[in-house]
């Protein structure tokens, strides 16, 4: 089953509100959005609830002169040409 855009494994064993509660909580929680939520249910009958997030894209990070920065597109003349006169490993 899919709510929201999420895949639910085990929707059975609770409401869809009660699901979409558990949506909103593991997202506040992991600070990124839901992919999927498995539901298991335990011996003393409650249920436990497990949840993947989206992996989020890595930017890229470049080390010039001991600096760790994302863009160049603030660098001045000089770490451009020391950029591209770096030698570039694949």
């Amino acid at each position: 089953m899919v709510i929201n855009g999420v895949e639910i494994e085990n929707s059975r064993l609770l409401t869809e509100s009660e699901i979409l509660e558990c949506i909103a909580q593991a997202e506040a929680k992991a600070n990124a959005p839901i992919a999927r939520i498995r539901l298991t249910k335990l011996k003393d009958g409650g249920v436990r609830v497990d949840y993947i997030t989206f992996t989020r894209k890595f930017e890229r990070i470049r080390r010039i002169t001991e600096y760790l920065v994302g863009t160049i597109d603030r660098w001045n003349n000089a770490k451009r040409t020391e950029e591209s006169e770096r030698v570039k490993h694949a």
